[in-house]
């Protein structure tokens, strides 16, 4: 099992409940494709290096897990299509 970091950045137009759904979705998609989330660090809303889709602002969220090593790209597939998610990265963290 490696450890990873998802890095997910969404937009600043969606209201807290939806931002939760979003969220819990991703969660979910880890737990699908073998991981366990292990922390999940919100850092609010956010200014961005430059603008996106028209937007300025969006709201950061760092997910940490554990999987083998074909659960990041099948999680990234999923978000990449996921409704008010802007920008995401997932790497590895070395231990």
């Amino acid at each position: 099992m490696n450890k990873y970091e998802l890095a997910v950045v969404l937009s600043a137009k969606i209201e807290d409940e939806d931002r939760a759904a979003v969220i819990e979705k991703v969660k979910a998609q880890i737990e699908r494709f073998g991981g366990t989330v292990t922390e999940v660090d919100e850092w609010g809303k956010r200014r961005l290096a430059y603008e996106i889709q028209k937007m300025r602002e969006g709201f950061y969220y760092f997910i940490r897990f554990d999987a083998d090593a074909s659960c990041p790209a099948e999680v990234e597939r999923r978000v990449r299509i996921m409704d008010h998610v802007i920008r995401y990265l997932c790497v590895r963290q070395d231990a």
